[in-house]
């Protein structure tokens, strides 16, 4: 069964982030499964609009810490290899003409807020948070976050979470330009749906080239896309990087050099 599950609902496909029980981290399987629905939305002419959505009462916890841990001096490799999936992932969803909507319940960290800053519009729930976390377990940005944040919430306010892994609510996220609406918890889903619909009986080739027009105005997506990854996965090979997670995992205060 796969981690990440697609289904067309009319004109709609809805991607949904499928490891409930584990708060829908990003491992491999996942990271693949991203990849393969991306290719699946772009491909088929009867979608016209996507909403991506996290199953369970959560969004995405961002990256397998354990999993990271567990691979030892492979770290390096692994991180390179999840990330490769993830970042042509969200550049299809970018790229592609269907409008892309981000129904966030619950929480929404690291690679999860990259999902929700990379798709054209975004509700949430009452209840989300949405927190970087990274330098937190002394990593890196991946899923596009040191990306797209300086441009949806400027330099400043993106630097704010980078370092300082503080949380935002769905309210601060609304008002500062990370998502278009906040409602009520049962209904984020729904109203997703019902946006993803008008949309799709729109004019899909030149919302497409919108898209493609906005993407183009601020420069190499995959070229800072792997500069991300190059990063990161350095970051998680250095022994500041290892004892950060492991001082995560393990509930303790991290010791850096």
């Amino acid at each position: 069964m796969s981690p990440v599950d697609l289904q067309r609902r009319g004109h709609v496909a809805v991607v949904t982030l499928d490891r409930p029980d584990n708060a829908n981290v990003l491992d491999l399987p996942m990271g693949r499964g991203l990849l393969e629905a991306a290719l699946s939305c772009a491909r088929d002419p009867l979608v016209r609009a996507v909403v991506l959505t996290g199953a369970g009462r959560n969004f995405c916890f961002g990256g397998d810490l354990r999993g990271m841990i567990a691979e030892g001096g492979a770290v390096d490799a692994h991180l390179r290899e999840l990330t490769s999936f993830l970042h042509q992932a969200i550049a299809h969803f970018v790229r592609m003409d269907a409008p892309v909507i981000a129904a966030v319940n619950g929480t929404a960290a690291g690679a999860g807020v990259g999902l929700v800053a990379m798709s054209d519009l975004a509700v949430c729930a009452e209840s989300a948070k949405f927190a970087l976390a990274y330098t937190g377990v002394a990593l890196t940005p991946d899923g596009g976050t040191s990306f797209f944040l300086p441009q949806i919430l400027g330099h400043k306010r993106a630097m704010e979470l980078i370092l300082t892994n503080r949380a935002l609510s769905a309210r601060e996220a609304l008002d500062w330009g990370l998502v278009n609406q906040v409602v009520a918890d049962a209904e984020v889903l729904g109203t997703a749906m019902a946006l993803a619909e008008r949309l799709a009986a729109g004019p899909l080739r030149a919302f497409g080239k919108a898209k493609r027009l906005v993407a183009a105005a601020h420069g190499g997506l995959e070229s800072h896309l792997a500069l991300e990854s190059e990063t990161i996965a350095a970051q998680g090979a250095s022994a500041e990087g290892r004892e950060g997670i492991a001082a995560f995992l393990e509930k303790r205060k991290p010791v850096y050099g």
